[in-house]
């Protein structure tokens, strides 16, 4: 019995939300930086509804840390130069399949899961400060984690810099496990939402099946480099650092082995060893940053309490400043990061062909 015909509407009527969304979103936000001109606040983002999530997430700051704060605008605006991008490509009348749109939405589904801003009652991921005095207090949720990370740590081949190297590592595997759930769990509701909707055009068969294909595509790089991170792991909590290794930063190592695992000739991976290494830099910069943010809200805290408003108001703008400095460095990163990652994503999904 074929399904009313009301549900073969609901794809095209969440699109067209969306769509509209998308489009009253420059108004309003012009409208508010009018705003911001005759006195009131700025506005932080140029679509209205990130800057919903981003004043949303300002009355969390107890339950955010500076740096998670941080880490989310510069999501944010990644996320809003990809729509910036989209709305221009969907006015060209270049995304017709509407699968650039629904990627758009599954990235922001995972932003607001990420940071326990979907209205579940999960814990945020990383809530917490960014470099904990104990090191392994938190929760990796993953026994074979646990597992590994205790041996390590019990195993004495670790210095105390590598093992904060080694925790960096731990907590950017489990992000990585979490953030591939999300993006499952938004695949898997894409594809329930498709499946109430019988296509009554033949020909849209084969253009379906491509879409499915990317979607997993994704899900199954993502899991490829779970994996890759996951027998690195193991490796190096039994054997200890290799002292030649090329690179220290988990995303960065992640790139390369994903990298080295396509089919690259030896010039092209010259080259992109090179641009990893500025990369690395690069992250390294604002890992620094991110802990002198950390101590500064820290202090911040502190000398709220005393009641020297002088002192306080040095804090405070020290505070923004690293604060702003945070927030830009580490949109580059992410911005890099795309870029590096879609790189070598081309390269992974060209050996399947």
């Amino acid at each position: 019995m074929g399904s009313p015909w009301w549900l073969l509407l609901l794809p095209g009527l969440a699109g067209l939300l969306w769509a509209a969304a998308a489009a009253s979103a420059g108004k309003y936000s012009r409208e508010a930086n009018e705003g911001a001109r005759n006195g009131g606040p700025p506005a932080e983002f140029r679509l209205v509804r990130l800057n919903q999530v981003w004043e949303k997430a300002q009355r969390q700051l107890p339950h955010l840390s500076a740096v998670r704060l941080a880490e989310l605008h510069s999501d944010l605006r990644l996320q809003e130069k990809d729509e910036l991008r989209w709305k221009k490509l969907k006015a060209e009348g270049l995304d017709e399949d509407g699968e650039k749109e629904a990627k758009l939405r599954r990235d922001l589904d995972v932003i607001l899961a990420k940071y326990g801003m979907n209205g579940k009652k999960d814990a945020p991921l990383g809530a917490t400060n960014y470099i904990k005095d104990g090191l392994g207090d938190d929760i990796l949720d993953d026994p074979r984690l646990e597992k590994l990370w205790n041996k390590a740590k019990a195993s004495g081949r670790f210095s105390d810099e590598e093992l904060e190297k080694l925790w960096r590592e731990f907590k950017h595997h489990k992000e990585k496990v979490h953030e591939y759930n999300i993006l499952l769990e938004t695949v898997s509701r894409t594809e329930d939402s498709h499946k109430n909707v019988i296509s009554l055009a033949e020909e849209e068969s084969p253009f379906k099946e491509e879409l499915l294909h990317n979607k997993h595509s994704e899900l199954k790089e993502k899991l490829h480099s779970i994996n890759q991170g996951f027998e690195r792991l193991r490796r190096v909590s039994h054997q200890g650092y290799d002292s030649t290794s090329e690179f220290e930063e988990p995303r960065v190592i992640d790139l390369w082995d994903m990298a080295k695992s396509t089919n690259f000739t030896q010039e092209e991976l010259e080259s992109l060893r090179e641009e990893l290494k500025h990369f690395e830099a690069k992250v390294e910069k604002h890992h620094h940053y991110q802990k002198q943010l950390e101590i500064s809200h820290q202090k911040l805290k502190h000398v709220e309490g005393m009641g020297d408003d002088e002192h306080l108001s040095k804090h405070k703008e020290k505070y923004a400043m690293l604060q702003e400095k945070t927030k830009d460095l580490g949109y580059k990163v992410k911005k890099h990061l795309q870029d590096l990652s879609g790189r070598i994503s081309r390269g992974f999904q060209h050996n399947e062909l």
